[in-house]
């Protein structure tokens, strides 16, 4: 090969262009890597200082049916430990916090339990009817890309609780409002990382374990594994596939060609590019209509973890319109060093929080962990580390691309398809946990099978290759109790106690006309 003509271009150093590369070398071809910023990773983020050893202040977690991430981590030489969770949760409502064991906080009031028990219930069932490669061809898939998760939400949910939980759900899970999202794509979200159990869940479920020295290291080994096949600090501004090659341009004027380009970025990062020829008219809409979730990931440290002798573990649920935090996990290192706590700012209070400063951000989020925990000590942190992800050129947001309502049924069918010798990956693309870690992995190996595919290399049916179960992190399947599959709603509750109302009258009524003799005993 003469110098910068490749075999493929891969556009994007983060998880998933790294990993589409990595196939096309184990594959014999020769591909570039070209990374507009000055390190892999894209929206994984770990820094490295005294105070904390290392952070990670973007894309951290990974649990089971995470599968191939962890086969990646597994080859790079990556460990991963256990969040810790063996104290109590806390749930923080109405000014008063209450400790819980499991996923999701208890609900004392039976109103309010019957409510929640049948939103996580129904969103699950509405999610089995959407399949995970094309929601668009979902049974009900207009009728629910045009409602927002808060419409829908309204419908479902009979209680103030249940309706509030529910918001802070979607908060917590795509980094957006439910009245920005539609339906049936945050239950395709949701459903497509394993349901409402799986996707919320730190034990058994996506939060369960981090990567030992920080999930960046699989990037950067990744990097080293390519060698100077990764480039950095090479943004592209143009792709030409007018000619027989691909021709990608940087803005520092450097030429590449290949005989095919992935784009392994957020859709919407495909604006910054010009297109020859321009991108067919569902393509260009599309990267004009879907948006990137707001967060602040925020991680304090302190001298000691008095949480824990409180029997906390650190996982926090705060439902208050003025905590700036709405989750939090435990974040120190499995060792018992750097005691810290993270915690997410999410949506709109990302947004309401970014023209703070720093410290004043620090000051609040201490102020409600001290009034969640009940410590004094969490007001004196020894250290804060914080990360807004709206600030970032190169992500547009995190964690991941939204769809608003009405967009995926409409574009929603070209978000993979290939534009002549371009391909698409990027978590966003993904099937399986799109939109985490996994979602990246199986969307760069599939791009790079699709090419393989192309070039004769693999049949059409080897493109979707599925991952063995990791024997390292096995999956064990969530029992649902008799009450949680059988627990009438709200609505259905009310209408059974309207009937047996009615039934018991009516029998009075009879006993009262046969005493009367106005009913002859047969």
């Amino acid at each position: 090969m003469t110098a910068n003509k490749y075999d493929v271009i891969v556009i994007g150093g983060g998880i998933s262009g790294l990993t589409a590369a990595k196939l096309l070398v184990e594959s014999g071809l020769n591909p570039v890597v070209l990374e507009a910023r000055n390190r892999v990773g894209g929206r994984t983020f770990t820094v490295q200082n005294k105070p904390c050893q290392y952070v990670d202040l973007g894309g951290a977690y990974v649990g089971p049916t995470q599968n191939r991430i962890l086969r990646v981590a597994k080859e790079m030489g990556v460990k991963t430990y256990k969040v810790n969770e063996q104290e109590n949760l806390v749930h923080y409502v109405k000014g008063k916090s209450y400790p819980f064991k499991g996923p999701f906080p208890p609900m004392w009031n039976p109103l309010a339990l019957m409510d929640y028990n049948n939103l996580w219930r129904t969103m699950d069932k509405m999610g089995q009817e959407i399949p995970r490669e094309a929601p668009w061809r979902a049974p009900h898939a207009e009728e629910w890309d045009k409602m927002t998760m808060k419409e829908l939400f309204d419908k479902l949910c009979w209680t103030r609780v249940a309706r509030q939980f529910a918001n802070l759900f979607v908060n917590v899970n795509v980094t957006s409002e439910p009245h920005e999202v539609s339906a049936l794509w945050f239950l395709w979200y949701v459903k497509q990382c394993g349901g409402t159990m799986r996707i919320f869940s730190t034990t058994n479920g996506g939060q369960e374990r981090k990567f030992m020295g920080g999930s960046q290291q699989i990037s950067d080994r990744l990097k080293d594994w390519l060698g100077d096949r990764v480039k950095l600090e090479r943004a592209v501004c143009r792709i030409d596939q007018s000619g027989d090659r691909v021709v990608v341009e940087t803005l520092g004027q450097e030429k590449y060609e290949a005989k095919y380009a992935i784009i392994a970025t957020a859709p919407g990062l495909n604006l910054k590019m010009h297109f020859n020829p321009p991108l067919p008219p569902l393509r260009n809409q599309l990267i004009h209509r879907v948006p990137t979730g707001s967060v602040i990931k925020c991680m304090v440290y302190y001298s000691e973890n008095f949480w824990r002798k409180k029997g906390y573990c650190g996982s926090m649920v705060i439902e208050e319109e003025e905590a700036p935090i709405g989750l939090t996990l435990d974040d120190t290192k499995p060792d018992g060093t750097s005691p810290a706590i993270m915690g997410f700012i999410l949506a709109r209070k990302a947004r309401r929080l970014a023209g703070l400063t720093k410290e004043e951000r620090k000051k609040k989020i201490c102020e409600i962990y001290a009034k969640v925990l009940g410590s004094e000590e969490a007001l004196h942190p020894v250290h804060y580390e914080e990360k807004n992800w709206a600030e970032e050129e190169y992500s547009g947001g995190c964690y991941t691309v939204y769809f608003p309502p009405g967009i995926l049924t409409q574009f929603g069918k070209v978000l993979r398809e290939p534009v002549g010798k371009l391909f698409f990956a990027g978590t966003e693309t993904a099937t399986e946990w799109s939109g985490y870690m996994e979602g990246a992995v199986q969307a760069g190996e599939r791009a790079a099978r699709e090419i393989l595919c192309k070039m004769g290399k693999i049949s059409e049916h080897e493109i979707w290759k599925p991952e063995p179960e990791s024997v390292d992190v096995p999956a064990r399947p969530f029992v649902t109790t008799f009450w949680e599959r059988n627990l009438p709603s709200v609505p259905g509750f009310l209408k059974l106690l309207g009937w047996s109302t009615f039934l018991t009258a009516a029998a009075a009524t009879g006993l009262l006309a046969y005493k009367k003799g106005l009913l002859v005993k047969s």
